[in-house]
């Protein structure tokens, strides 16, 4: 969802402009109110220009694009009407539109029908007239006239349409008559232009009205609708296997609706507006087929962690949480068989989580229970420990804030001990390795002191990637304390820089609202997300990673959710967790503080530095 509309629509035609434009044509304002508008969306920004108005303000048509000119193919308001309306494609930025005009009626009045275009002429398929089914399948390549080519054998309102060459498929829709009347089907229906028939060919995995068909790059896919007329929409996305005439999950909506509009840019899908609890909304969504998601049909499709498993170190509910690709989760610490770490609080304020030993174990930092743990995976044995539960230190063997703790290669353990303004390098035994900073001498002023480091990333050459919070400074550090480089980059709060190249860095920015950066050795940020309102604000997101898919997965900890934003489109493609609402039952988070990625080999992609 990278933006919103200005206003919620419904039951509209969107079709494809020329240039990177949608145009949207009358549609829902609400559930009782049609409307006339023709609005362009330039796209991918969303920018909104009045195109015009058509001529009788109404919803439910069928919509297509006919020889550079928009078609809109009946529909109604208070009733069903037969009228064809039509205006010539507009070129992206002109300053004004024309209204539409009436250019040809249909056979009969027609309304809840699709028009799918197939060489240079568009099919009309289901709907009705008010009363009675429509089951002819027409054809036109100019609005006014018209042939039939053939008739559904299961007539249907509010189907989802598409076409693969010369075939067209037809997947669910509502029935009109029958023992079914007013009830979504779940028929799958194919029609052959070469031959004019139409036969029903296989069933759909539930009954489906409502929903969105799209052809991208060769391939179908159904999205959204309803399984019952008084029922909630869906959020599946499917993918058509005309192969075996089957629908298989590939992945889910951000936002479940049902009666929106589609259509497609290239290798992008549009989904726009649509109904929630019968009520339109002004959700945009961007559907794009991404292999690094996974294949449809497989568990887990749709996930931008395919085939992996995602830790996540849920602080405000003292608990790490596994969930596998489906987002189901799988384990739990502590658990019933695993109690908690001793000390007066048990497991305490875990800041951070990160698998180690290829899996078998994980390494968490408890914040503000002052020490480091190391927990066996899955038995959730504690297998080592360093601080004092509850007690602030600087002594040997104490901690203060401890913050990032990782396993080394060769063993040693390396911590951020941030108010001890100091980085640690801590042997298996519990001696001191090394020490980066002076304890309590809290300025920036490498290589002796550090401010505040909250951050120490092990790097590939060995050497570790450091935050201070004070002054907003990142710096590489060699494992004995000498200092390689240090910069300053323009954040109010660096959190966890980790690196993605030879001179290319990615930090969170822990403030509200926060962000996430790329920046390099200068200091120079070469890329920013910060959203300053809305649902793609972050609030003191801590820790960004780049995950293989190429999304960037962030805790937003104080929103209580994971989220995975695409780079490119600054859109969140997936969330776990209920935004702003902290909880503990399955499918929400209270201010998750870290996480980490587990594929099924034993490796961990985001930190294969680590041990």
């Amino acid at each position: 969802m990278p933006w919103q509309l200005a206003a919620p629509v419904s039951r509209e035609v969107a079709l494809a402009g020329p240039g990177s434009q949608l145009v949207l044509l009358g549609g829902l304002a609400s559930p009782s109110s049609s409307s006339s508008a023709i609005t362009a969306l330039g796209l991918p920004a969303g920018t909104a220009q009045p195109l015009g108005s058509l001529p009788t303000a109404g919803h439910d048509a069928a919509g297509a694009v006919l020889g550079h000119r928009f078609f809109v193919f009946g529909g109604g308001a208070s009733s069903t009407v037969d009228t064809v309306e039509a205006l010539p494609q507009v070129p992206q930025g002109a300053a004004t539109g024309s209204s539409a005009t009436v250019v040809g009626h249909l056979p009969q009045p027609r309304s809840d029908a699709v028009a799918v275009v197939v060489g240079s002429e568009a099919y009309l398929v289901g709907g009705y007239d008010g009363t009675r089914p429509d089951p002819g399948v027409v054809a036109t390549r100019d609005g006014r006239s018209f042939r039939q080519v053939a008739s559904l054998p299961v007539p249907v309102r509010y189907p989802a349409v598409a076409a693969l060459g010369r075939t067209i498929y037809v997947f669910g829709g509502m029935a009109v008559t029958g023992s079914h009347a007013g009830q979504p089907l779940a028929t799958l229906q194919r029609i052959d232009l070469a031959t004019g028939t139409a036969r029903v060919v296989g069933r759909l995995p539930a009954p489906l009205a409502g929903a969105s068909a799209i052809d991208i790059g060769g391939h179908l896919y159904v999205a959204g609708g309803t399984s019952s007329a008084a029922g909630p929409p869906s959020a599946t996305i499917w993918a058509f296997d005309p192969r075996s005439n089957r629908l298989l999950a590939a992945g889910s909506l951000r936002a479940p609706v049902a009666y929106g509009a589609m259509a497609a840019l290239g290798s992008t899908a549009w989904l726009v507006g649509g109904e929630a609890g019968g009520v339109p909304t002004a959700t945009v969504q961007m559907l794009r087929p991404d292999p690094a998601f996974g294949v449809a049909g497989a568990p887990g499709a749709g996930s931008p962690y395919f085939g992996a498993r995602l830790l996540v170190a849920d602080r405000g509910n003292d608990r790490l949480l596994l969930l596998d690709d489906t987002g189901k989760i799988v384990w739990t610490y502590p658990n019933p068989t695993a109690p908690p770490p001793p000390g007066p609080k048990g497991f305490y304020f875990p800041d951070d989580a990160f698998f180690v030993h290829h899996g078998t174990a994980i390494l968490s930092n408890q914040e503000e229970n002052e020490t480091i743990v190391e927990i066996g995976f899955p038995s959730g044995k504690i297998l080592w420990t360093y601080g004092h539960p509850a007690q602030i230190g600087s002594a040997p063997g104490y901690l203060h804030e401890p913050d990032d703790a990782y396993l080394l290669k060769n063993g040693q353990i390396t911590v951020a001990d941030a108010d001890n303004c100091r980085v640690l390098v801590i042997n298996a035994d519990g001696s001191l390795a090394s020490q980066i900073g002076t304890t309590g001498r809290c300025v920036h002023q490498p290589p002796s002191a550090m401010a505040s480091p909250n951050g120490d990333t092990p790097l590939a050459d060995g050497n570790l990637l450091v935050s201070e919070i004070t002054g907003s400074w990142v710096d590489e550090y060699t494992l004995t304390g000498q200092l390689v480089w240090s910069t300053h980059v323009a954040v109010g709060y660096p959190s966890d820089p980790q690196q993605l190249g030879p001179d290319l860095y990615l930090m969170a920015d822990y403030s509200t609202p926060g962000g996430i950066v790329e920046f390099n050795r200068a200091g120079q940020i070469l890329y920013r997300y910060q959203p300053t309102s809305g649902e793609g604000m972050l609030n003191q997101p801590s820790l960004v990673e780049r995950l293989p898919s190429g999304v960037f997965m962030v805790n937003d900890d104080y929103r209580d959710r994971m989220v995975a934003i695409d780079p490119t489109t600054q859109a969140i493609v997936w969330q776990y967790g209920v935004t702003d609402h902290p909880g503990t039952a399955p499918g929400t988070l209270d201010i998750p503080d870290g996480f980490d990625l587990l594929l099924r080999n034993g490796t961990t992609p985001t930190h294969p530095q680590t041990g």
